[in-house]
């Protein structure tokens, strides 16, 4: 079975996709996720022990379980840890998504080594599910733009200072806010401080990804948009503008990146 593992700057999320094809040849299925804080510090001997041990919660033995790894990585210290883990603990097929890996997808970027692994990663899978033009919005550390054509070209993005990061600054340089949960207020006009930072986090956000997608179709014209990330769930619904919540998107344009550079066996 194939592992899929997306090092994020403040996540890493992991998937194991079941052997086989699923309905109408949609693919392997995500049997399991699983979503650990990215600590830049482990090292290769750790990230195998995080890894078994995260196998052994659903009754998996980590060696025999997997024949196949897909990596992108944002962080360039744990890709270098997660080549030693394979190469010392799950010597199986690796694909780590960097220049010179066939994704399918001609990047139209001015320097395409500059575009990040799972923005590549997201683009392949949103275009391999609904075609194109497609826009996807990652709610990640950062949120970010990936705009793919009508003929599977990536066209290039926006990025900006994700919803988590952007509170942070806020607590920190404004004594009297207090930290609140991220969730939907009962309106868009708060009555109280806790229901207007909750308000400007979540209807702020949502119009900016409404506004950024407006001006992007106006360049590229009408697009299917799709969400993914660890927020995409809470903001998504509030806009206009997504059409489509995919949680595990990178990890399913991983297993695609993966099959398309699979050894010969």
């Amino acid at each position: 079975m194939l592992v899929t593992i997306d090092v994020g700057n403040t996540q890493t999320v992991i998937g194991l996709f079941g052997p086989g094809d699923g309905p109408a040849g949609s693919g392997p299925d995500l049997l399991h996720t699983w979503r650990v804080a990215t600590v830049s510090q482990r090292t290769a001997d750790e990230l195998a022990l995080l890894l078994s041990q995260l196998f052994d919660l659903q009754d998996l033995g980590l060696a025999g379980t997997v024949s196949g790894l897909a990596v992108a990585s944002v962080v360039p210290r744990l890709r270098t840890a997660m080549r030693e883990m394979t190469d010392r603990w799950l010597p199986v097929p690796t694909v780590i998504v960097e220049p010179g890996i066939k994704t399918g997808m001609p990047i139209l970027y001015d320097n395409p080594r500059e575009v990040g692994a799972d923005r590549i990663a997201d683009a392949v899978a949103a275009f391999d599910r609904y075609g194109g033009p497609t826009i996807v919005v990652d709610f990640g550390t950062a949120t970010t733009f990936e705009v793919v054509s009508a003929k599977g070209e990536y066209l290039g993005g926006v990025i900006l200072p994700g919803i988590e990061i952007s509170l942070e600054a806020l607590f920190a340089r404004a004594a009297l806010l207090p930290r609140v949960e991220l969730v939907e207020p009962p309106t868009v006009l708060g009555k109280n401080t806790v229901e207007s930072v909750q308000s400007g986090a979540i209807y702020g956000f949502a119009a900016q990804v409404d506004g950024l997608c407006q001006r992007l179709e106006q360049e590229v014209g009408p697009a299917t948009v799709v969400a993914t990330g660890g927020l995409a769930g809470l903001i998504g619904p509030v806009t206009h503008s997504v059409d489509h919540h995919e949680p595990w998107l990178t990890l399913q344009g991983l297993r695609i990146i993966y099959g398309r550079n699979r050894p010969a066996e």
